[in-house]
């Protein structure tokens, strides 16, 4: 899918969600390092402050493809979907351990955020039109 076969409201929020995580990506490396630090759940394997560079380049790689990208970016859809199914435990993990970051410091507060990220899922499969592209692909059946 181009592009160009988005719709307008298509292209203006995927135009927020690359900026968005471009926005996010930057934070991961400089100003709020230490607050997603603190997402990162104990039982990561590796070190947490390499976890929080990783994933802020990650972002910065999926908000520059949602921005400039114009061929098949559906795939990017489904690239930063799966980020941000990637990401999910250390939400989670902020719930469960009572972790304050990012002004969440009430366990209430904690949970309702955990509702948000089935819409960022959402939010970049149907921006990219991944959703679209998906209802639409041809079955393919073999003839015996």
């Amino acid at each position: 899918m181009n592009h160009s076969e988005l719709s307008t409201a298509q292209r203006i929020f995927k135009t927020i969600l690359g900026f968005f995580l471009l926005f996010a990506g930057i934070g991961h490396m400089t100003w709020a390092r230490a607050e997603f630090l603190a997402q990162v759940p104990i039982w990561v394997m590796i070190d947490g402050d390499l976890v929080v560079l990783l994933s802020g380049a990650v972002e910065i790689l999926l908000g520059s493809m949602l921005l400039l990208k114009r061929t098949k970016v559906e795939y990017v859809g489904y690239l930063t979907a799966l980020f941000f199914i990637a990401i999910f435990p250390g939400n989670i993990s902020q719930y469960v351990n009572g972790i304050d970051a990012f002004g969440l410091d009430t366990d209430r507060a904690r949970f309702i955020r955990l509702f948000f990220q089935p819409v960022l899922i959402l939010w970049a499969l149907w921006s990219c039109g991944a959703i679209m592209k998906w209802c639409k692909r041809e079955v393919v059946t073999k003839k015996v």
